[in-house]
């Protein structure tokens, strides 16, 4: 057996389509030699949960559908940031654009699409953008930083999700949409003036029936110009007007291509041993935008190529839900009533719902629900089946009374398929859930979540994850499962505090070990966390686990989407020396850096740092790294104070970089950062920093808690002091306090509101003892740190192990 040679098999595309085809084909057995080429320089995320990404409740890390171990574990070869260029079917080999070539015995054809840029004059200025990828995110937020005013071309789906956030970002937000109703493609007039509603009623503005027929500005975008001859301001406009299958590798190697990739039942193109799947694929003529579609398509082919006997794809009924917090909206198959249609509609406008089933001959075949989408999974697996309307159904869906009976109940275990899919976001079958249940004892729907993935994107099939649970367990099924810090624990922050406290614990491994993790080697949330908590209780002993750290700590560097670094040295206080600035510029010419750049912080950021120079550049900088990829104190931002300003009462460059110097190393729960003003006319921006420090006559007053990030806040006043030595100590204090009760990843933003600012005051300001031994605390802790680089670029062996390691913990 082992003799037998393995087909070499390459996915072109790093997407959902492609990866959860070779995720059946892992399930099934495939004996393949799996090579995945990605055009991004990411492993596999959720593409539907960008919208979370953009308004500021999910980073990166928390859409990573699978990382970069799994690729490893499951010994793929994966290349990102690397585009196909052809098939080259004689030879048997993909080309690409970096020279890389891949032989190959089968090929999946998993390009995706793109968004449709409308070809109007202007439509290339900078500031238009689509919404379909992480960078397209990164453009967004980063605009929001500095333009205020947005215009979204798109009232479908994606454009409803890209507006609520750009809301989200602090923008002012029009959508545009040439109909007269948003979402006209999935729901009826009723349901789109009720959605409309709810999303002005979130700061969105609209525009119907507006064709735009010019973007206009210089350089960058200022507005846009309709038809009628209106215009609108904008400085930011993303267009959501449709996507485009990628088609141009399969052109090119003489594929079939109509509007996708041509393909039969079993997903096959007309080129033998290719296939494809997803978006950029055509079946009988339909060409799919959404998630559900290419994990069934994928099913079908896994088994093809797996020799598993199964059915043949024969097309999907399509379902949406919008992926925005606070709006429940579903449509699946018809929604618009013709003459043929028997149609059940129910209306509340005080609970501001709506129900909608369409039938034919009684057999219901499409249906919409506002405000109320419990029944969603049921409706779609009616539509599906081709169920006829009783009256236990009636009722059921409705939430009337059954005569006899009471509420009807819709759902019905035994009538759901194996393999139908039950969390379209992470195509999760019913199956691959009983399983869970009955093979491995799971009894809570965070269970379901940490095993197969099932509700841990948008959420939306945890009503059908639970009918499922309440019909294999009966009474056993537990309803609310203890929420953890993650998904490999139930166990809060304080409860892993305690047990590490109560029972000694001393390493990342350990904790999980005697905690009871239900993934022991944990995941990209737990484990920085663990070690935050284990180094914060005991300083003096702790060991560093860089394993623990984020790639970014781990690199001492930034990572950027090409794979590239940006190296920040310190400038304390944000003032420097002629001597450093031209070592800078020696290095940066040396390496080749592509672009130094003045950051928010006081700081230069040299941008494209390859990953192998990254040694040698720190070495010959030989300065402290300004640790802006760590959670710890980034900077302290100072005005010129009454060194050099006419109006300055306070050395706020001096007291700057003393605070610098006196906590840089030290680690905190989430980034930190700082700013002195030399007087209230507050130029170093005090009010949106962790702490500011306003100097004055008579002293400095403190604030805390601002912050001037996606979720902006200012800052608090915290107390007036009039000597440099209260001041070093009341901020000592609080920063001891902020580690000490800081959940990870909270900023001191978060933190205030959480705790209270008068919880605060008082642990500090009123209680003089705890004040001193917080101080205390934090002087042990700063006596322990010292600047782990050192260590690294001081030890061959050790800086040649970290900076070869290809597969770091996710960036953060």
């Amino acid at each position: 057996m082992s003799n037998i040679k393995r087909e070499q098999l390459v996915v072109i595309g790093n997407g959902i389509a492609g990866i959860s085809t070779v995720e059946q084909i892992i399930k099934l057995g495939g004996s393949f030699d799996i090579t995945v080429i990605g055009q991004e320089p990411h492993p596999n995320y959720n593409r539907i949960m960008l919208s979370y990404v953009l308004e500021g409740s999910k980073t990166l890390d928390d859409i990573v559908l699978n990382d970069w171990k799994w690729y490893e574990d499951n010994r793929i070869t994966l290349h990102t940031d690397v585009t196909v260029t052809g098939i080259d079917a004689e030879r048997k080999i993909v080309e690409t654009d970096k020279g890389i070539t891949v032989p190959y015995d089968k090929v999946i054809m998993a390009t995706g699409s793109s968004p449709f840029i409308l070809p109007v004059p202007g439509s290339d200025k900078k500031g238009v953008i689509g919404f379909r990828n992480i960078a397209d995110c990164t453009q967004m937020l980063q605009a929001a930083q500095t333009y205020k005013k947005a215009a979204v071309i798109g009232g479908g789906l994606l454009g409803l999700e890209a507006a609520k956030g750009l809301v989200s970002l602090g923008m002012d937000v029009t959508v545009v949409h040439l109909m007269q109703d948003i979402m006209e493609s999935q729901l009826d007039h009723t349901a789109s003036e009720m959605l409309q509603r709810e999303l002005e009623g979130q700061g969105i503005r609209f525009l119907l029936g507006k064709q735009t027929t010019e973007i206009l500005g210089d350089a960058r975008v200022t507005g846009l110009r309709f038809k009628d001859g209106e215009e609108l301001e904008a400085d930011l406009v993303v267009m959501a007007v449709g996507i485009r299958p990628n088609v141009a590798a399969a052109k090119l190697s003489g594929i079939e291509v109509n509007r996708g990739i041509v393909v039969n039942d079993y997903l096959q193109t007309s080129v033998p041993g290719v296939y494809a799947v997803g978006e950029c694929s055509e079946h009988r003529g339909a060409c799919y935008g959404l998630v559900a579609p290419l994990f069934e398509q994928g099913q079908v082919l896994a088994k093809h190529l797996c020799g598993v006997e199964g059915q043949p794809y024969e097309g999907s009924i399509v379902s949406t839900k919008l992926k925005i917090s606070g709006v429940d909206v579903f449509s699946a198959g018809e929604f618009m009533e013709q003459a043929e249609h028997s149609v059940i509609t129910a209306k509340d406008d005080w609970r501001k719902t709506y129900k909608k089933i369409l039938m034919r001959d009684n057999i219901i075949v499409g249906a919409i629900l506002f405000g109320d989408v419990s029944d969603s999974a049921s409706l779609q697996s009616m539509i599906r089946k081709q169920t006829a309307m009783t009256e236990e159904i009636y009722h059921s869906i409705m939430g009337t009374e059954c005569a006899g009976k009471g509420k009807g109940k819709a759902f019905s275990l035994e009538q759901m398929p194996d393999d139908e899919i039950v969390c379209g976001c992470n195509g999760v079958t019913k199956k691959a859930i009983v399983d869970a249940v009955t093979l491995q004892g799971l009894t809570t729907v965070d269970e379901i979540k940490a095993c197969t993935g099932a509700t841990r994107s948008c959420g939306g099939c945890k009503p059908v994850v639970e009918q499922i649970l309440q019909s294999v367990l009966g009474d056993g099924f537990k309803t609310a499962g203890k929420q953890g810090i993650c998904a490999c624990t139930t166990l809060d922050r304080d409860e892993i505090i305690a047990e590490i406290r109560a029972k000694g614990l001393t390493t990342t491994k350990e904790v999980m070990h005697v905690l009871g993790w239900s993934h022991p080697e944990g995941c990209s949330k737990c484990r920085p966390a663990i070690h935050y908590y284990l180094a914060m209780l005991n300083p003096v002993t702790h060991q560093e686990e860089m394993e623990s750290r984020f790639v970014n700590e781990r690199m001492n560097a930034n990572i950027q989407k090409d794979g590239t670094y940006t190296v920040v040295p310190r400038m304390y206080g944000g003032v420097t020396t002629p001597e450093d600035l031209k070592k800078i510029a020696d290095v940066s010419l040396k390496y080749d850096v592509k672009v130094v750049k003045v950051t928010g912080g006081q700081r230069l950021d040299l941008i494209g740092v390859k990953k192998e120079d990254l040694p040698k550049v720190w070495e010959e900088l030989d300065m402290p790294s300004g640790y802006a990829y760590a959670k710890s104190l980034r900077t302290v931002k100072t005005c010129v104070g009454s060194q050099f300003c006419r109006f300055g009462t306070q050395d706020s460059m001096g007291m700057g970089a003393f605070l610098e110097e006196k906590f840089e190393r030290l680690d905190f729960p989430a980034k930190f950062k700082m700013a002195v003003n030399g007087c209230p006319r507050n130029c170093a921006e005090s009010c949106t920093k962790d702490i500011g420090i306003v100097g004055n006559d008579g002293g400095w007053e403190i604030f805390i808690g601002g912050n001037g990030g996606t979720k902006a806040r200012l800052a608090d006043s915290f107390c007036k002091v009039k000597t440099d030595e209260e001041l070093v100590e009341i901020c000592g204090a609080v920063m001891q306090y902020y580690r000490e009760t800081g959940k990870y990843l909270e900023r001191t933003s978060e933190w205030v509101e959480r705790m209270g600012l008068d919880t605060i005051r008082t642990a500090i300001l009123d209680d003089p003892k705890q004040r001193k031994e917080l101080v205390e605390r934090i002087e042990v802790a700063l006596q322990q740190v010292e600047d782990p680089w050192k260590k690294v670029l001081n030890d061959e062996k050790l800086r040649g192990t970290l900076y070869q390691d290809a597969r770091p913990v996710s960036s953060k």
